[in-house]
């Protein structure tokens, strides 16, 4: 069976509870991402739903899957990196790096932005 990482209820039972403002701060966090994975998932509907005369229905229904994927995406990196983060607050060792959550965000609203601008390229000729 593959090694999952621990839930929730594992991690409040390993090592030393950590400062709750820590904690607080690193759910603070999670929420954050959270709330921009579902807003990533709301922009997907609303380019397919709300936008009929702006493009192709191909290239809009291409972006809101894109979208709504790199919302899931994100989201579920941002329950990755929560859990990673408690569990290092618990057992006192080094907080592990950032890098996947904004490398997935960046990549994210760089491909959201050109498509954007192509298409009002494309629809101001």
């Amino acid at each position: 069976m593959p090694d999952l990482e621990p839930g929730p209820e594992e991690q409040s039972q390993a090592g030393e509870e950590p400062d709750y403002r820590f904690s607080l701060a690193n759910e603070r966090t999670f929420l954050a991402w959270i709330r921009t994975s579902l807003a990533l998932l709301a922009g997907g509907i609303a380019v397919d739903q709300l936008t009929p005369d702006v493009a192709p229905a191909p290239l809009r229904i291409a972006l809101a899957v894109f979208c709504a994927l790199g919302g899931a995406v994100l989201g579920v990196t941002a329950y990755r990196r929560w859990t990673r983060v408690e569990a290092a607050m618990r057992a006192g060792a080094p907080l592990p790096p950032g890098r996947p959550v904004l490398l997935v965000l960046a990549v994210g609203v760089a491909v959201v932005a050109a498509v954007f601008c192509g298409l009002m390229i494309g629809y101001a000729n």
